[in-house]
């Protein structure tokens, strides 16, 4: 079998009539400027998007500074036909010779090691350990096609959680860490990915580029480097090459987490550990929001979390970095950001539990200029922070209405769920408030906080029946405290005692 990924077509993406089509690297650039998106699961999209960001920017070696990223569009697409060209060698996905992401001279740690199904590497199937979360029918002797390879390859070594694995035996010696591994670079903290959205694929991935000058402002000098396949890593102590993969933002944007062999028929892997990535604090992804946690005095990286929903987190995701001092931020694309204009954001998330997987998650969101403004964000936090209160105000109605029934299970579930998906229904009433940051000095009056407030009563009814005299005495009680307000007591006056 042979497919290599410059000149094969593997990569799904949208034409601009909505046709879903897959391209090969070289026609996907050549025609990105009439792609409208890539068409593919959020942990895919992030995957793939570091794959073209980075040759992009190999390609373009940089660009240097902003005023090279504003010239940089019209570039992109004939560097990076040059540049696939120079290097389609590194990019077969079998064969003798060099392999796109896999390790040469990878064996079987033993002999009798049949090696793992090719659907390991999937992350949305269920096969072997990996709990079954979007496939009920996956199987471990499922085979894939190609290009499904290939997409599962990329993401794989982004996304890839830590625990136990195999070991296998690199050019002789057993791959490193014992049998455990490490979180890959995408995946620590079920961090948060933002990226910037364009009119076109074209546009897209302008808008996410670096520049060399934004690389060395904010993860340090000497972490520009070089894609993988420009410096491959022969073995665990090339120490330049293992440097460049773990430690410079263009080695680690294709990463090599996982030392992987695809059989020649591309069914079964040979998987074991490969290099290890220091996480934040060490090292910053350049998508990832950072933040100042409530509780703890160090900085982490934005998680995502199967139970708050992203827009609930924009104002972290939409703070810009202005310089070193800046300690957090959101993506470093957003330097490039035009503040007279909406910006459209893609954020999303592979949510883990430790080891194991729980779901993906994604939105997208066209924010006003106010939102990259502190006043702005500071009036949009204030309106998240009213439907949260509306929220625990919500439950305490419902505890009130099953204290009263001597309910054992207060259906919490179903009122939370209820109010959230009703709210997020009014979310451009939300945005209004970063564009008028006035409203948010009346939020109980304004569409927003009449917005929650008629979600947390339509929750409350939808969780708590009154179809008998009991349910009616405990619904009016549970309504009263829903609607309780205490009064605001005037100040009087303090007159001085002569």
């Amino acid at each position: 079998m042979t497919m290599n990924l410059t000149i094969d077509p593997w990569i799904p993406a949208l034409r601009a009539d909505g046709r879903r089509d897959l391209f090969s690297l070289q026609d996907l650039f050549a025609q990105a400027q009439d792609l409208r998106d890539l068409a593919v699961k959020p942990h895919e999209r992030i995957a793939l998007m570091r794959l073209l960001l980075c040759i992009t920017q190999a390609a373009l070696d940089g660009p240097v500074d902003e005023d090279a990223w504003e010239q940089a569009q019209p570039l992109i697409q004939p560097r990076v036909h040059t540049y696939l060209e120079k290097w389609r060698g590194s990019f077969e996905l079998f064969g003798n010779g060099p392999r796109f992401l896999q390790l040469p001279g990878l064996k079987p740690g033993k002999e009798t090691d049949a090696g793992n199904a090719a659907t390991k590497l999937d992350l949305t199937l269920a096969t072997g350990n990996t709990s079954t979360l979007f496939d009920n029918d996956a199987g471990d002797l499922r085979s894939l096609q190609s290009a499904r390879s290939a997409i599962n390859l990329v993401t794989f070594q982004c996304f890839s959680p830590g625990g136990r694995i195999g070991i296998a035996l690199w050019n002789g010696i057993e791959t490193i860490g014992k049998g455990s591994s490490k979180h890959a670079p995408c995946t620590p903290s079920s961090m948060v990915h933002t990226l910037l959205l364009g009119e076109s694929l074209l546009q897209t991935i302008h808008l996410n580029l670096l520049s060399q000058e934004t690389v060395t402002d904010s993860m340090g000098t000497d972490r520009w480097g070089q894609p993988t396949w420009e410096l491959p890593v022969k073995h665990f102590d090339d120490k330049p090459a293992v440097e460049n993969a773990t430690q410079t933002h263009l080695g680690r944007l294709v990463p090599l987490s996982r030392a992987i062999r695809l059989d020649d028929g591309g069914a079964t892997i040979i998987l074991a550990n490969g290099l290890e990535y220091a996480i934040f604090p060490a090292f910053r992804e350049a998508t990832a929001t950072i933040i100042k946690r409530k509780d703890k005095p160090e900085l982490a990286v934005l998680p995502a979390s199967t139970n708050r929903s992203l827009w609930r987190q924009l104002a972290a995701v939409s703070v810009r970095r202005r310089s070193t001092a800046d300690a957090t931020s959101g993506p470093l694309a957003l330097s490039h950001t035009n503040t007279l204009g909406t910006t459209t954001l893609w954020v999303g998330a592979l949510v883990t539990d430790k080891a194991k997987i729980e779901d993906v998650v994604e939105s997208t969101y066209s924010l006003p200029p106010g939102m990259f403004s502190e006043f702005g964000r500071a009036a949009y936090e204030k309106g998240v922070a009213h439907a949260e209160e509306r929220e625990s105000i919500l439950i305490q109605a419902v505890k009130t209405y099953a204290n009263s029934l001597k309910v054992a299970a207060p259906a919490y579930d179903r009122a939370r769920q209820y109010f959230w998906t009703r709210v997020e229904q009014h979310l451009s009433s939300l945005f209004d408030l970063a564009r008028n940051t006035d409203l948010a000095a009346d939020l109980p009056n304004c569409a927003w906080g009449k917005a929650v407030q008629d979600a947390a009563s339509d929750a409350f009814e939808q969780a708590c029946p009154r179809q008998t005299p009991r349910q009616i005495e405990a619904f009016a009680l549970g309504l009263r405290r829903l609607n309780f307000r205490p009064k605001v007591n005037a100040q009087t006056p303090t007159t001085a005692h002569e």
